[in-house]
C-alpha cells in the first residue's frame, strides 16, 4: 500500500474508462462456447396466456368479505354471553 490518502488519490471519469476490462466468468465463457456450436432458438417475450378462470364481480367479493366479518362479530358475541363472569 502507498502512503497516500483517499483525498490525495484522483479519482474520475477518465480513470475509470482506461480501467482494465474484466475477464467473464467461466459460466459466460460456457455459454459462448455452446452457443457458438449450437445457437439457442428464439423466445417469444411472453409466452401465450393459458385459459383464464371467470373472475367474481367485486360485489360478490365484498358480500363475501362482509359476511365472514360479521359472522366473527357474531361469534364473539355468543362466546361472551356464553362465559361465566
Amino acid at each position: 500500500m502507498s502512503g497516500q490518502g483517499d483525498d490525495e488519490r484522483e479519482f474520475d471519469l477518465r480513470w475509470a474508462a482506461e480501467a482494465e476490462r474484466k475477464e467473464p466468468s467461466a459460466r459466460a465463457r460456457m455459454l459462448a462456447a455452446r452457443w457458438r456450436e449450437n445457437p439457442p432458438g428464439p423466445v417469444p417475450f411472453r409466452p401465450d396466456p393459458g385459459p383464464v378462470a371467470p373472475r367474481r364481480s367485486s360485489w360478490v367479493s365484498t358480500v363475501l368479505v362482509l359476511g365472514c366479518v360479521a359472522a366473527v362479530i357474531v361469534l364473539l358475541g355468543y362466546l361472551q354471553t356464553r362465559s361465566p363472569y
